[in-house]
């Protein structure tokens, strides 16, 4: 995501009681406070709009870190390649949600809104994102390591005590439809296999499972009418995973999968490298063989009991190899 400087309004700021893995007797302090966090989102801004004006990858390695960190500096050999001109973001409205946490890494959350008026557009594009910041050690820099695209309201579904706080959800926990760590191995068994699929029955039904994993099949069927064979795969990225307590008593939970696509074709003048793929290897090197990566964010809504619905994602192509 690529940011204009310095456009932070007043805000609220939700305290969180716990972060993954936190707990215990004496409530530990704030991993930042409101002041803080505004600082580290108008320095986010500013160091994103910097690398975004040179379209400089290696830069936005100062602000953030993987899965982000992949995406963007894709995003980047894609505008590149395409000659897109540099478009400037601003913050327009931020909700930080700061949780209590005992040693590192220290991470919190940030609902937010960004405008954006791309050259010959009438009026300015928002879009929303659900950020997750962490800071690996002590003086060590808050790097965006997640923005997905919330899918609706999810996280005003986040619950709060009496002092405002809300809970932090630890990656293995009990007591949900699904665990947090185990979200992401559900969800890339429904994508590969569909909703068949040993584990997969614990998602619902939506566009982000079921509608992907059929788009996914009448995308191989036009491909092989058309001579292209497409074989794809998908699989829990290493990425840490984030989740929060909501008011049902389930959790909200940010986890990242990655896609292998393999394209093959029998004969010179099917495959191109187009699309997503744009910049990340040469447009004419496809000939018969052509290997992509993908990461995809998603931010789920998992009940204690039931079905996770999975209502947002970012999506991005971060390599390529063609032959």
């Amino acid at each position: 995501m690529r940011v204009r400087a310095a456009v932070v309004l007043p805000v609220p700021v939700l305290l969180l009681a716990a972060a993954c893995g936190g707990g215990g007797g004496s409530k530990p302090a704030p991993a930042l406070s409101k002041a803080e966090a505004q600082r580290v989102l108008a320095r986010y801004a500013d160091a994103a709009n910097k690398a975004g004006q040179r379209l400089d990858g290696d830069a936005l390695a100062a602000v953030e870190t993987d899965p982000q960190l992949a995406m963007d500096r894709a995003a980047f050999r894609l505008s590149r390649a395409a000659r897109r001109p540099f478009t400037p973001v601003r913050f327009v409205k931020s909700v930080f949600y700061i949780p209590r946490l005992n040693g590192y890494p220290r991470w919190f959350a940030a609902d937010t809104v960004t405008s954006a008026t791309p050259p010959g557009a009438a009026q300015p594009r928002t879009t929303r994102h659900a950020l997750v910041f962490t800071q690996a050690a002590a003086g060590a820099p808050w790097l965006l390591a997640a923005s997905p695209h919330p899918g609706g309201d999810e996280m005003s579904r986040v619950r709060l005590d009496g002092d405002g706080y809300a809970q932090a959800v630890a990656p293995g926990a009990s007591g949900l439809a699904v665990s947090p760590s185990r979200i992401g191995a559900a969800h890339a068994a429904l994508l590969s296999g569909g909703p068949q699929a040993p584990g997969a029955g614990v998602l619902a039904p939506g566009p982000q499972t079921t509608q992907s994993y059929n788009a996914l099949r009448q995308a191989q069927l036009g491909l092989r009418r058309n001579g292209v064979r497409l074989h794809t795969r998908f699989a829990p990225d290493s990425s840490p995973v984030y989740a929060l307590r909501t008011k049902d008593g389930g959790a909200l939970v940010w986890y990242v999968l990655r896609q292998q696509e393999r394209y093959r074709a029998a004969r010179l003048g099917k495959l191109a490298v187009t699309g997503d793929l744009t910049g990340l290897a040469p447009a004419k090197a496809a000939r018969t063989r052509l290997d992509a990566t993908v990461l995809v964010q998603y931010l789920a809504t998992v009940p204690a009991s039931g079905h996770a619905a999975v209502g947002g994602m970012y999506r991005k192509a971060v390599a390529a190899k063609a032959s």
